[in-house]
């Protein structure tokens, strides 16, 4: 199955998003899809053979979920890849256009119980989340 694409321009340093993508003091602060959802915790030993662990939850409590990567690839303002542990492969690439200004693309494997629309949606809504929050720091 193809893999899925998402992307965005953040209007920093490439360093900044660097930082604000992985730092879990940073992750909980953007890493979900609405504004009904939170990131209560996150955990990032961000290395090769590390995992991030995040969890992800409606803030009424009524659903939410753990995810857990374990790191393949990790080069410093540019590259990151992982794995979840059901086998489906995430890549980060952060691209430097100028001084100020960093693209971010993520190419992910979508899962199998929900219509890949759905998940390109989720993903870019994450991903749109983290740009705002980013810019705001």
């Amino acid at each position: 199955m193809n893999q899925l694409t998402v992307t965005t321009e953040i209007n920093k340093p490439v360093n900044e998003v660097w930082n604000h993508f992985n730092l879990p003091e940073h992750i909980v602060n953007w890493n979900f899809a609405h504004e009904s959802w939170e990131c209560p915790s996150a955990k990032n030993d961000l290395k090769v053979g590390g995992k991030l662990e995040v969890r992800m939850q409606a803030k009424d409590g009524s659903f939410g979920f753990d995810l857990v990567g374990i790191y393949d690839v990790v080069v410093e303002n540019k590259w990151i890849k992982y794995h979840f542990e059901d086998g489906r492969n995430i890549e980060v690439i952060f691209e430097k256009i100028s001084e100020d200004k960093t693209k971010v693309t993520e190419n992910f494997d979508p899962e199998n119980m929900n219509p890949l629309d759905f998940q390109k949606d989720g993903w870019q809504a994450i991903l749109d989340n983290f740009k705002n929050y980013s810019e705001s720091l």
